[in-house]
């Protein structure tokens, strides 16, 4: 999700052709006009340190972006890397340590003849257990898995016979299933679009056989999704400035939720720092990392915040990666980061 709005004039002149962007990627190296680091880390307590060096720094691996989001880690034998979206660009990247930015997949969320808004592309990104793409496409509205000959095949893109919204971002489940947010950013007149079909923005869960089903329509804005390491809590961010809140579900045996609660409420920063609450992920050792105002939130897995990664942009996700599994990658308004943890 992008928390700033755009006018058309400027996402035109922002949104080039592949070809030029390539060239104009090319053309900004990370030292010259993209700085080297960005921000600052705030700790609030000393269990930070035991997951950030006191040197820790979030450095910027690439900038010139419109709106990146949706990072996910891939490892192969080279190494690792890792895919991102650019929502307006409609496109998705690729990065590694070797060969830096490279066009990975244009278009990404939308495949129309016609103009469809300021946020056409792919959001959240997932890797499945076969090592296939999973996308949330908003252009497109459905979610989609990349096969290994190349071709896109739809995993979901209605609900008892309407329109998915736009799915945002998606999670999976270790026997495959899939929970996915559903709010309205990319359509193009978003709530109020005449396209949407669905009255409400639901939590769902998309099983391996296609069975879809309604988790939750709790949250006027579900956003970022992901999953505790034992699988029996789901946590969901909601981009609403007047309820700027991380929920905690728990997961029952049958992958339905429970009762949800309030994690976090972070209402209170909003309009203070840039951002929203937004994209997210769990650590092994259950540790949270979160996109909110400001940057990158850090808590326990008990809910209570350690410590912030203040990037000074909207932030809108973050993702584990690594050769070592021990680096934050940040997508943050133009800039791809990172974050070397202990």
């Amino acid at each position: 999700m992008k928390n700033r709005p755009l006018d058309c004039e400027d996402v035109a002149m922002r949104i080039p052709s592949a070809a030029t962007l390539l060239f104009l990627l090319a053309a900004v190296p990370a030292g010259a006009q993209t700085p080297a680091a960005i921000g600052q880390i705030e700790r609030l307590d000393p269990a930070m340190d035991e997951l950030l060096a006191a040197d820790a720094k979030i450095e910027v691996l690439a900038g010139g972006f419109t709106w990146c989001e949706g990072p996910v880690w891939v490892s192969d034998a080279a190494g690792g890397h890792l895919l991102f979206s650019d929502i307006p660009r409609n496109s998705i990247f690729r990065w590694s340590q070797a060969g830096g930015v490279e066009l990975f997949m244009q278009p990404s969320g939308y495949t129309g003849v016609s103009y469809y808004g300021l946020e056409p592309g792919s959001n959240g990104l997932a890797i499945d257990a076969q090592g296939r793409l999973l996308a949330c496409e908003h252009g497109d509205r459905r979610v989609s898995i990349l096969t290994k000959g190349g071709g896109k095949r739809t995993l979901v893109d209605a609900f008892e016979g309407r329109r998915l919204n736009s799915p945002n971002d998606l999670v999976l489940h270790s026997n495959g299933a899939i929970f996915f947010t559903d709010p309205p950013y990319g359509l193009p007149e978003r709530a109020e679009d005449p396209r949407r079909e669905l009255d409400f923005c639901g939590i769902f869960r998309v099983d391996p056989n296609g069975t879809l089903t309604l988790l939750s329509k709790q949250l006027a804005r579900p956003n970022g999704i992901a999953l505790s390491p034992d699988q029996k809590t789901l946590y969901v961010a909601q981009s609403d400035p007047q309820n700027a809140i991380w929920m905690s579900f728990p997961v029952n045996d049958d992958l339905t939720l429970g009762e949800g609660k309030t994690f976090y409420d972070a209402t209170d920063q909003v309009g203070k720092l840039p951002g929203l609450p937004d994209g997210l992920c769990v650590a092994a050792d259950g540790h949270l990392w979160a996109s909110g105002p400001g940057g990158i939130y850090v808590f326990t897995p008990a809910g209570k915040l350690i410590g912030r990664l203040l990037t000074g942009q909207r932030t809108s996700n973050c993702t584990l990666g690594g050769a070592d599994g021990k680096t934050l990658y940040i997508t943050a308004d133009s800039y791809l980061c990172r974050v070397q943890l202990k």
